[in-house]
């Protein structure tokens, strides 16, 4: 999440990341469309009040605050007392990013509540990466020449087992976690880059 970003295979460390392993309770907590566009825009944006999170979203701060106290409530965001005057209240990730484990476990409980949450959590991820895709077509020309060449929308087939493409999809995060921490965060001409991941099978017939 990346943000939220759902994922079998083995999460970054923790304690490098910072990550919030989600389990079957936390999981209800965050299982909320407005709730997954906070915390994203937390973690993109830093912190932030729920009336200036309203303004962004297009929701109103009645609504924004309310989700975000439930989020504060499973852990997932928390006050930034180094911000605000009065009774203007702040708010900020408590994580760098959320990690799911196997998808598998939250799919296949006995709890139909936690069968529907993934499922939740799941499509919205989805509709996120599509709208933040979609975005980056609509405003690519306002980028220096540069960032447009260094652009990428691939898709690939290949015909794999299930131990192959978990495999794959391990060593792509681990590729990725090599680029973290290379260039600093006031480097000129740098920009945070997205990199979006989906592994799944097709039918054949």
């Amino acid at each position: 999440m990346p943000p939220t970003e759902p994922a079998d295979g083995p999460a970054p460390t923790p304690d490098e990341l910072n990550i919030h392993q989600v389990d079957a309770r936390t999981l209800r907590g965050l299982a909320h469309p407005m709730r997954i566009r906070l915390l994203n825009a937390l973690r993109e944006f830093g912190p932030a009040t729920a009336s200036g999170l309203a303004e962004r979203l297009g929701e109103s701060s009645g609504a924004t605050s309310y989700h975000l106290r439930q989020l504060a409530a499973y852990g997932f965001v928390e006050d930034d007392p180094t911000r605000g005057k009065g009774r203007e209240r702040w708010w900020k990730s408590a994580h760098e990013g959320t990690a799911f484990g196997p998808t598998t476990e939250f799919m296949n409980h006995t709890d139909p509540e936690v069968r529907g949450a993934i499922g939740v959590v799941l499509h919205e991820v989805a509709s996120v990466h599509a709208q933040e895709l979609s975005t980056w077509l609509g405003t690519m020309r306002e980028w220096p020449e540069e960032w447009q060449r260094s652009m990428d929308v691939s898709d690939f087939k290949v015909r794999l087992t299930p131990e192959l493409s978990l495999e794959l999809a391990e060593k792509i995060h681990a590729l990725v976690d090599d680029y973290r921490g290379r260039v600093p965060e006031d480097t000129e001409g740098s920009a945070v880059v997205r990199t979006h991941l989906h592994m799944f099978p097709r039918p054949t017939d």
